[in-house]
């Protein structure tokens, strides 16, 4: 029989899109450096008020009972907005290296996650995709679900309003919106029943 654990801090969007998120992403500004190893994207680090990864074992406990939605809210430096809805996003255990399992897309954004859909997370000490260099080095820093270093990185190297003159593939990027070269002001992953 399985447990969910008795408590676990989250930080809870009742206001996007009828409510009801459990945000397990956020950049906003910095503050928290995401080039981690692959046991602080484990267990999660950062502040939940501010920026911070929630955790792959949680994460993981989170999605592999009940179908989940994850919604990503994005913003330009101009203030525009965008969103990318997936229908299905599950996480697979640590022995599966925290697969993704993720479809269904819809939104405003353009769809930069299909490409990661069944690949196993990468961190700078543990290099899962498959791809001849290690992504994880090569984009951003960032622990990430890469595939052949994928289309888009929502924990690269935070760079700041550098416009479309960002070193490529090295910001937190989403291909399908913005281009390679262009770093997010701010992203949020959120997951919900």
């Amino acid at each position: 029989m399985f447990f969910y654990p008795t408590r676990i801090g989250t930080y809870c969007d009742m206001d996007t899109a009828g409510g009801g998120w459990t945000v397990i992403q956020r950049r906003q500004d910095g503050s928290v450096p995401f080039n981690r190893n692959w046991e602080e994207y484990k267990l999660g680090f950062g502040d939940k008020k501010g920026e911070f990864w929630l955790g792959n074992e949680v994460i993981h406990l989170l999605t592999n009972f009940k179908n989940h939605q994850l919604r990503i809210d994005m913003e330009d430096w101009g203030g525009n907005k965008r969103f990318a809805l997936y229908s299905t996003f599950r996480v697979s255990g640590e022995a599966d290296g925290y697969r993704l399992h993720i479809s269904g897309y819809s939104g405003t954004a353009g769809d930069s996650m299909a490409h990661n859909n069944g690949h196993r997370f990468s961190t700078l000490d543990r290099d899962n995709d498959v791809w001849s260099s290690h992504c994880s080095r090569t984009r951003g820093y960032a622990g990430w679900w890469f595939n052949s270093c994928t289309h888009s990185v929502l924990n690269g190297r935070y760079l700041g309003n550098c416009g479309s003159s960002c070193s490529a593939w090295q910001g937190v990027v989403w291909y399908h919106w913005k281009g390679s070269d262009y770093s997010l002001k701010s992203v949020s992953m959120k997951i919900r029943p």
